[in-house]
């Protein structure tokens, strides 16, 4: 090779590292959780903020903040890291749909962000609650299977057939479906529907409730009830 062309060769090299450079990302300050580009809001009212995430594998959020206590509901099978703002990244932990977290803020507010190490897209609703209650309701609707300051999670696992307790929801709620199933919700007075419900669904209730859930189809089922204190 000769000089002249050696020459070129470094510069047209030197032109590509500097390209690289140039492309890659530029490091930016958090954002609220509600402005990840990946968070995606599917519910907001005065109570609650309700976000799907869905983060391919391989791929990382950009750092983004929390200010209020939560719920988090998976919705699918991986393994991700977190890294909390100006710390180094946490290890591997395996999501399960069929699971969910009470998240109580410490502060004022918790910032990260989310990398999914494993095969599958990390798929969760985080369920954002706007106002903690000073005077918490004493009231439940049944077993509480996780809590925070402000909210309370009921778990309904139902075998195809099986049916809920009757329960009484006096403060609002959100119901959620883990899986996907026939869902039949009975009254009181023996008032019953059915919904064909997949998995991420979810509706939002602002009323007192009574009823019974039931599993009115072949397949095994499970429902979240996250309701504020």
């Amino acid at each position: 090779m000769t000089a002249k062309t050696y020459s070129v060769v470094f510069l047209f090299s030197s032109f590509i590292f500097a390209a690289q450079e140039a492309s890659t990302p530029v490091p930016v300050e958090p954002v609220p959780v509600e402005n990840e580009p990946l968070h995606h809001v599917v519910l907001k009212n005065e109570s609650v903020v309700v976000i799907h995430l869905t983060l391919p594998p391989g791929e990382r959020t950009l750092y983004h903040t929390h200010t209020h206590d939560r719920v988090a509901i998976p919705l699918s099978s991986t393994s991700i890291t977190q890294q909390v703002w100006n710390e180094k990244e946490g290890p591997p932990s395996r999501s399960e749909p069929r699971t969910f977290s009470a998240l109580t803020l410490a502060g004022s507010s918790y910032t990260h962000r989310v990398h999914n190490v494993g095969a599958n897209p990390y798929d969760v609703l985080d369920v954002e609650f706007l106002v903690r209650p000073q005077s918490p309701s004493p009231v439940t609707a049944a077993t509480v299977a996780a809590e925070n300051p402000s909210a309370r999670i009921y778990n309904w696992n139902l075998a195809p057939g099986a049916t809920s307790a009757m329960h009484t929801h006096v403060r609002p709620y959100l119901i959620v479906a883990v899986t996907g199933f026939t869902l039949k919700m009975t009254a009181p007075d023996g008032q019953s529907i059915k919904h064909e419900i997949n998995r991420g669904d979810f509706h939002w209730v602002d009323a007192k409730v009574t009823h019974t859930l039931a599993n009115a189809g072949s397949a095994e089922g499970q429902i979240v009830e996250v309701e504020l204190k």
